[in-house]
């Protein structure tokens, strides 16, 4: 193993290494590692890497950087033997990519790799990468055994209703919303003997921020959940999940940035599934951006909340969802489009607004959310449902009214009264 750093009398201990195929072809990954590390890391060959890691020297290792481009897209067995022998040696793996297709990329993630990055590098993108796997380390040497486990109890009796809720334009709501009607499900609840379940799952991959509303912590758990979901049954889907007050199960967007179509329509319809047997009611936090999968949770809803403001953007949007649903022969019937921030009951000025907007998209707007101001910036800073800091705030009145109405449908459809 060769290091591109000067040779000293005494090296310093090496603590990463480059993988590639011709390092040089990465300068700037160059660069990058000789500021981060100095003169601790070093760079194998492709074809020598898999042999290394398994000797006793690898033990030293925080990480290996797996520098690829489009030429070593026809050797992957060959990387894959790296990626299982690192994840074998609990040795930290980010890849870094220039020209590999998506679907290589999505491979190799599935694999086991732990992060990846794009080739030229962006500013930072390596020393954010390499404190992210330092902080990882040390929350789990820190963390008490069996901290951070879900006690969520599977049941398999239940038949939920599935309730995804979609921004039609980014800041309008839409997760404030579906984090704040799955919390008043779960406090409506009437049954104290047999509280309702409900299971609140964030399905924003990239940036979903149910965790930072609740203050709950990412767990690595997820990102293994999806990435093999083939191999998934209630006790994993369980365990990935977190209790916020004991009452809410959330299933929190991955700690890193991972591409929409790290899952597929099944793997989607998998999680539903089990969710939808084990809990009374499923709030889905969806992505603004439409994917493969999307499909499946529109077909799988009993409810699609649409959310949008009274602007442009949000009219234009809408009219998209909607063309583009019809093109594909969805269930339009199934949304319900919510606008957020209405106009007070004495605005007449925008309650006319209202009223053009929805003519002229030919459709109901059925939900009228007010306007909660800095309260609700409150509550989401503080990582708590509007309920717990401001109960009289007339946006949680609102949700705890729809809530409330869930319940009752739901009991007359099962009860038949």
């Amino acid at each position: 193993m060769t290091s591109s750093a000067a040779a000293q009398a005494e090296p310093a201990p090496i603590s990463a290494c480059t993988i590639s195929r011709d390092v040089q072809n990465f300068d700037l990954l160059i660069e990058d590692m000789e500021t981060a590390l100095g003169e601790a890391w070093g760079d194998l060959p492709l074809n020598e890497a898999a042999a290394f890691l398994t000797q006793l020297e690898s033990g030293m290792l925080e990480f290996v950087a797996l520098a690829l481009d489009s030429e070593d897209e026809d050797d992957l067995a060959t990387i894959n033997e790296i990626i299982a022998v690192a994840k074998e040696r609990k040795i930290k793996i980010v890849i870094i990519a220039e020209d590999v297709t998506p679907g290589v990329l999505h491979q190799l993630l599935r694999q086991g790799a732990d992060d990846f990055v794009p080739y030229p590098l962006p500013e930072g993108a390596l020393d954010e990468v390499i404190d992210r796997f330092r902080t990882a380390e040390d929350l789990a040497e820190k963390a008490p055994a069996g901290a951070g486990q879900s006690p969520a109890r599977p049941t398999g009796d239940r038949d939920g209703v599935i309730l995804p809720v979609h921004g039609l334009a980014g800041g309008v709501g839409a997760t404030n919303f579906a984090v704040n009607l799955a919390w008043e499900l779960v406090a409506s609840s009437k049954n104290k003997e047999d509280p309702t379940r409900v299971c609140l799952l964030d399905f924003d991959f990239q940036f979903g921020s149910t965790s930072t509303y609740l203050d709950l912590a990412r767990k690595d758990s997820v990102y293994e959940l999806l990435a093999d979901t083939s191999s998934m049954d209630t006790d994993s889907f369980m365990q990935a999940l977190q209790v916020y007050n004991d009452r809410l199960h959330v299933l929190t967007a991955p700690a890193d940035v991972l591409p929409l179509d790290i899952v597929g329509p099944e793997d989607i319809e998998r999680m539903i599934e089990v969710a939808r047997l084990n809990f009374d009611f499923v709030v889905i936090d969806m992505p603004t951006t439409l994917v493969a999968w999307s499909e499946s949770v529109m077909h799988a809803a009993h409810v699609y909340f649409a959310l949008m403001e009274l602007d442009m953007r949000s009219a234009q949007n809408a009219l998209r969802l909607i063309r583009a649903m019809k093109s594909e022969d969805l269930p339009l019937e199934k949304v319900r489009f919510a606008l957020n921030r209405a106009p007070k009951f004495t605005d007449m000025s925008g309650k006319a607004r209202v009223k053009r907007m929805a003519e002229s998209l030919d459709i109901d707007i059925e939900l009228l959310l007010p306007d909660g101001l800095k309260q609700v910036d409150q509550a989401c800073d503080h990582g708590t449902p509007i309920a717990e800091i401001a109960g009289k705030n007339p946006l949680r009145k609102e949700i705890q009214k729809l809530a409330i109405s869930l319940h009752d449908i739901t009991h007359s459809e099962q009860t038949g009264i």
